[in-house]
């Protein structure tokens, strides 16, 4: 019987899918780290209160590519590169959700309405890393290899998720309501898309990998394809509405380091 758990222990034994898994992994954490520096660096004057709790969140992600990597390592595995159909961030770029990369690399001051559009990115793809590392959490939390690693991955990813609820509705508060619903509706439909493409590659490379059947690879792209409908028709809603969290400042401090995943 098919299951996340089952599927994702198929990948997690073989060598070769858990070394596409983990590259792939690495590679957007990466990308993350350097996006949140360098919005840190350009933050108007307007937010820069805001400035460390951005640089800690792009510390945080830069920790987690480097626990990935630490996992080949562990196995004595090398990255792969990521095959381009199977890059979330730069593929939600393409769709002009966040703050492009061309526009990072330029030093001018970012503006409170690029504030609004990294917040309400980040906002929706962190419902998205939550959601996931909390379903590997519930499989694999004990697990001897990783299970250290995706607690502490889960941790973090749901104080990122506080965090942008948070800041998102003090500036909502601050009269920014209007934007902030655009950006967020924006993006949380561009990245249903890209996310069931992304999945649709993905399985489409372990099922090489792994040698999968026909009907196997049909079942799992069928489902994909429904939980895209689902999200497509109603889904979506649970990544742009705003509440207060419980967790309250969850990035108003130094980043945890991560002992034994140098």
């Amino acid at each position: 019987m098919l299951s996340a758990k089952s599927l994702f222990r198929e990948i997690l034994d073989d060598d070769e899918s858990f070394r596409l898994f983990c590259s792939i992994a690495a590679g957007g954490e990466a990308q993350g780290g350097w996006e949140n520096g360098r919005i840190a660096a350009l933050v108007p004057a307007a937010a820069r209160e805001l400035a460390p709790k951005i640089t800690r969140h792009g510390a945080d992600e830069d920790k987690h590519g480097r626990i990935f990597h630490a996992l080949l390592r562990k196995r004595g595995l090398r990255p792969v590169p990521v095959p381009p159909e199977t890059d979330y961030t730069m593929l939600l770029e393409k769709h002009g959700i966040g703050l492009a990369h061309e526009r990072l690399r330029d030093d001018r001051p970012l503006s409170v309405r690029d504030v609004v559009v990294y917040l309400a990115h980040s906002r929706v793809t962190e419902q998205r890393a939550s959601e996931q590392m909390r379903l590997l959490r519930r499989h694999f939390a004990g697990h001897p290899d990783i299970g250290r690693a995706v607690r502490m991955i889960s941790d973090d990813e749901d104080n990122h998720l506080a965090y942008c609820h948070e800041e998102l509705l003090r500036l909502a508060y601050a009269g920014h309501g209007r934007a902030i619903q655009r950006a967020l509706r924006e993006c949380a439909l561009a990245e249903i898309r890209v996310y069931r493409d992304v999945s649709l590659a993905v399985m489409d490379h372990m099922g090489r990998i792994l040698g999968w059947p026909r009907t196997k690879a049909a079942v799992l792209a069928a489902g994909i394809h429904a939980v895209y409908a689902y999200e497509r028709l109603a889904g979506w809603r649970r990544m742009v509405s705003l509440r207060m969290p419980e967790r309250r400042d969850a990035l108003g401090g130094p980043a945890v380091t991560a002992p034994g995943f140098a």
